[in-house]
C-alpha cells in the first residue's frame, strides 16, 4: 500500500512540473517573436513632402498620394489578433524574406525603391519633353544563391560594375559575357560594397533552375540613374520597394509639364514602372485601398492584366490586382473611383479626361 502512494506521488509531482513547463511555453509563444509578420494597412502619403524639382516643393493643384502597407514581426499574441482582424494577412517569414534575412529584405526594398525613383524619372521627363540621359552605373545583387563561389564576398545591395576588367553597357550584355563561359570557369568581379570599390575572383556555377547555364548566382536588376538639366530629387526615408513607380511619374511629370493633371483632387494609386511607362502588378493592393480611402482620396490607380485562367492560378487569393483593389473598396470605400491602367499614358489620359 505504501509503495502505490509513494508511486502516485511522483506522477502527480511529474503533473505539476509538466503543467508549469508548458505554461511557461505557452507564455513564451504569446510573447516572443515568432517566424511570422502582420501586413496590415498602412500609410497614404503625398509626394509633394518628398520629391523636388529644382530643390522646390512641386507645385501642384491637389496631391498625388503614395500607399504603403505596414509589415511588423508578431508574437503569437500578435498572430492572434491579426488573424482575428480582415485587414491583416498574417505571412510566415520565408514569405516575407525568403532565404535572406530581414535586413537583406529592408536593403532590397531601398534598391527596388532607388530603381523605381529612376524609372519614373524616366518616364516623366519622355512626357514632358525633357532632355536626360540614362545611365547604367552597373547591377544591384539582389539575391545570392547558396552555391555561389562569389557568396562570401558579395552581399545584397553592392552594385556589380565590371567583368573581367570590361564595364558592360546593359544587365543583358553582362550576363551574355557570362554566359559565354563555360560552369567553372574563374571571373574577375569589380564591385562597391558600402561605397568601396573592390574586386574578386571565384569560378561561376550553374544557375539555380537551369540545366547547364552558367553564372555567378545572384538574382539582378539594373542599377540606372538619370541625369539632366532640369533637377528633380527624392528622399522616401524608410520607405521601400518598386510599387510607387506610377505615383512618382505621375507627381514628376505634372510638376514637369505645362498640365495641371491633379486639378485640386486626391489621387491615389500603386503600381510598378518601367523606363517604356508600362504598369505592373504589387502586393498588398487592399490594404492599400483602405488608407487611401481614409485619407479622402477619390480615385485609385491599380495596375491591370487580363485575368485569364493561367494567371488567376498564381494570383494572390487568385484575383488581379484590379479584382483585389475593387472588392476592398466596395467594403471600405466605397466613395472612391478604382481605375485599371496598363501604363503611364491610360493614367494621364484619365485624368485629362475626367476633370
Amino acid at each position: 500500500m505504501k509503495k502505490i502512494k509513494i508511486a502516485k506521488a511522483k506522477r502527480v509531482k511529474i503533473y505539476k512540473w509538466s503543467a508549469i513547463v508548458l505554461g511557461i511555453a505557452a507564455v513564451l509563444a504569446l510573447i516572443l517573436p515568432l517566424p511570422l509578420y502582420a501586413e496590415s494597412p498602412g500609410e497614404a502619403l503625398g509626394l509633394q513632402n518628398f520629391i523636388k524639382v529644382e530643390k522646390k516643393k512641386p507645385k501642384i493643384d491637389g496631391e498625388f498620394m503614395i500607399t504603403a502597407v505596414y509589415l511588423q514581426q508578431v508574437n503569437g499574441i500578435g498572430a492572434i489578433i491579426g488573424w482575428l482582424d480582415p485587414k491583416v494577412d498574417i505571412e510566415t517569414s520565408y514569405q516575407v524574406n525568403g532565404d535572406g534575412t530581414s535586413e537583406d529584405n529592408y536593403k532590397i526594398n531601398q534598391v527596388y525603391m532607388a530603381t523605381a525613383l529612376n524609372e519614373a524619372k524616366a518616364v516623366a521627363y519622355k512626357a514632358a519633353g525633357i532632355t536626360f540621359v540614362r545611365k547604367f552605373n552597373g547591377i544591384y545583387v539582389m539575391a545570392i544563391q547558396q552555391d555561389s563561389n562569389f557568396k562570401k564576398y558579395l552581399h545584397v545591395g553592392d552594385t556589380i560594375t565590371k567583368i573581367d576588367g570590361k564595364s558592360l553597357e546593359s544587365t543583358v550584355a553582362i550576363q551574355k559575357y557570362i554566359r559565354s563561359r563555360k560552369i567553372g570557369h574563374a571571373l574577375s568581379v569589380t564591385y562597391k560594397h558600402n561605397g568601396k570599390t573592390k574586386t574578386v575572383t571565384a569560378k561561376t556555377v550553374k544557375i539555380q533552375g537551369t540545366k547547364k547555364t552558367p553564372g555567378i548566382g545572384i538574382a539582378l536588376t539594373d542599377n540606372v540613374t538619370m541625369k539632366s538639366d532640369t533637377k528633380v530629387s527624392a528622399n522616401m526615408g524608410d520607405i521601400g520597394g518598386p510599387s510607387g513607380g506610377l505615383m512618382f511619374s505621375l507627381e514628376i511629370y505634372d510638376a514637369l509639364s505645362p498640365v495641371n493633371l491633379a486639378n485640386g483632387r486626391k489621387i491615389a494609386g500603386t503600381g510598378t514602372i518601367d523606363k517604356d511607362g508600362n504598369v505592373g502588378e504589387i502586393g498588398g493592393i487592399d490594404k492599400k485601398v483602405i488608407v487611401a480611402g481614409q485619407e479622402g482620396a477619390k480615385i485609385f490607380f491599380a495596375p491591370y492584366v487580363k485575368p485569364t485562367k493561367a494567371i488567376l492560378k498564381y494570383e494572390d487569393n487568385h484575383m488581379t490586382n484590379y479584382q483585389s483593389a475593387k472588392q476592398a473598396a466596395k467594403k471600405y470605400a466605397p466613395n472612391m473611383k478604382i481605375v485599371p491602367v496598363k501604363n503611364f499614358k491610360e493614367a494621364v489620359k484619365y485624368l485629362e479626361t475626367h476633370q
